[in-house]
């Protein structure tokens, strides 16, 4: 944490390998982690006189995939009201027939997590919870992570709506006559587009089966990662013109202005380093509509010391994860070909 450098690699990723190491050094007073409750347990068990200490860097991260959330469930309020000239041409669409059902992978997800974690509770390893359920261990050590379904789903179901920014030139051309869906997957392609052809049929499909109708065409709408940088960007360094995007988007959505207020309050805390605000703050959120944000904050309390810890004394190890991106680097390169103990000189010479 002084150096902001890696001094050591020791094998293993769960909680009692990290207590095995503790225990071999008694000398340490600070515990400086993400808020994995394997580590925090591991801190524990093998460092009792240790205080422990959540690192901004990721309480600032899990803090954004919370807004990242919120701001996907807002993702049709996202487009700016399209001009009344553009609104007067276009053909009046029937209304929804019914809301789309539950999309297969998602579906199937929320089934995966719930095995994975009933699994896990009786006390099966990662890797005997992949053979019976037949994933692989990737796949295991995320749904095993992840304490709801909602954090497992929430990136596909953002994939999904990857051909959200493109709806406008999709319709209008649909309403032209053309239906061909690889002609138009190749058209929006030409506009930038940076999905498959697949998500295209998919988003064509609500139009031949009733089940939805397209977006009158406006504006281009924000990425909903665009709206998420804007909301978790200091508002001092903002671009004048993501400013402007951010201050409209808040006007329009109430639910996103009270958003951008709980970040930019919690931003505050932890710059100043304000930790006795973090009960209130919590408070708040708790009570707030945004479903993810009131997840992240209930999930502080989980770990409330630490991140009070975190948001009040000065350590924090974020400057590190320079250092771990090149371990990444170095593993890749290594797959297969190293042992462990070479991995680590090369990570401790790399500084």
């Amino acid at each position: 944490m002084a150096t902001h450098r890696t001094f050591h690699l020791y094998d293993g990723r769960e909680g009692e390998d990290l207590a095995d190491w503790l225990r071999g050094h008694p000398e340490v007073k600070v515990i400086c982690r993400d808020r994995s409750s394997g580590y925090a347990e591991g801190a524990r068990v093998g460092a009792p006189q240790a205080q422990q200490v959540a690192d901004r860097y990721h309480l600032w991260a899990n803090l954004g995939q919370a807004v990242e959330k919120s701001v996907n469930a807002h993702r049709s309020r996202l487009a700016e009201p399209a001009p009344d000239e553009a609104a007067e041409s276009l053909e009046v669409e029937p209304a929804v027939v019914h809301s789309p059902d539950e999309l297969k992978i998602v579906t199937r997800l929320r089934e995966q997590h719930g095995a994975a974690h009933e699994l896990w509770e009786q006390g099966m390893s990662k890797a005997a919870i992949g053979r019976k359920l037949g994933l692989h261990q990737a796949t295991i050590r995320k749904l095993v992570s992840a304490r709801s379904a909602d954090d497992v789903v929430a990136k596909s179901l953002q994939r999904v709506h990857i051909v959200d920014p493109y709806v406008g030139h999709l319709y209008r051309r649909w309403n032209e006559g053309v239906r061909n869906a690889t002609q138009l997957y190749r058209e929006i392609q030409q506009l930038g587009y940076p999905g498959g052809e697949l998500a295209v049929q998919r988003h064509l499909r609500r139009y031949r089966t009733g089940r939805g109708h397209a977006p009158a065409v406006g504006p281009k709408p924000p990425s909903v990662r665009d709206a998420t940088a804007w909301i978790m960007t200091n508002a001092e360094h903002l671009r004048d013109e993501d400013a402007d995007k951010l201050h409209r988007l808040r006007e329009r959505d109430a639910e996103l202005d009270r958003l951008t207020g709980h970040v930019r309050k919690f931003a505050t805390m932890m710059t100043g380093l304000h930790g006795d605000r973090l009960e209130d703050w919590i408070a708040d959120a708790e009570q707030d509509t945004l479903a993810p944000l009131a997840s992240f904050a209930r999930n502080l309390r989980r770990d409330l010391d630490a991140v009070r810890n975190g948001l009040t004394l000065p350590y924090s190890s974020g400057a590190v994860e320079g250092n771990v991106n090149r371990l990444k680097m170095l593993k890749r390169q290594m797959f297969g070909r190293a042992n462990l103990d070479l991995l680590r000189k090369r990570v401790l010479l790399a500084r």
